[in-house]
């Protein structure tokens, strides 16, 4: 039987770690940081009106059925053992195709975490076989989502309509930016 090929479970990125969820038992650091986020989080992420106790236990509980098969690997962004954001990476419409998603507790941004983060995940991902292009999407109004493909020289691919809008304050338009596998 063949040994299916994933991305480390850690990812050592200097001053933080990406490691694995650790399933129920990162309930209470799961769970700490959605809440300290809310506020941060509610204009983009449409999940948020939907948190609970509940809905954090299975998002951890989704995160071992998923890594188990392969169809999505999702990350705590630990630094100095404290959980200070999530990043995660599934399966896009083709095979050979990931897409990327991130967020931060608010106190973490703009220390060019995510873009790091972000750098070692299509870092890894491009070191397994079959993986020829990662992609991000966001709203078109949350630029700083945006700017993170933009630093690392994602190319924009496409602007559509969102309908509807899925977040509180996005403008319906989902930008769609892409990172081909380097040539050999």
């Amino acid at each position: 039987m063949a040994v299916m090929e994933r991305p480390s479970q850690t990812i050592e990125c200097g001053d933080f770690v990406l490691r694995r969820w650790r399933g129920q038992s990162d309930f209470a650091p799961a769970f700490k940081l959605i809440e300290e986020s809310l506020d941060h989080l509610r204009p983009w992420m449409p999940w948020v009106a939907c948190h609970s106790e509940k809905s954090t236990r299975d998002f951890l509980a989704k995160s071992e059925s998923k890594w188990a098969s392969g169809e999505a690997y999702n990350y705590a962004i630990t630094k100095d053992g404290t959980v200070i954001g999530m990043c995660q990476i599934c399966r896009g419409a083709e095979p050979q195709g990931w897409r990327m998603g991130y967020w931060l507790h608010p106190a973490a941004t703009g220390q060019g975490i995510a873009t790091r983060a972000t750098a070692a995940m299509v870092t890894e991902m491009f070191a397994l076989p079959g993986v020829e292009y990662v992609e991000i999407t966001h709203d078109l109004a949350n630029t700083s989502s945006g700017a993170v493909p933009r630093r690392l020289g994602f190319t924009e691919v496409r602007r559509e309509q969102a309908t509807p809008s899925e977040a509180p304050s996005g403008s319906g338009i989902e930008v769609l930016w892409r990172l081909n596998r380097p040539v050999r």
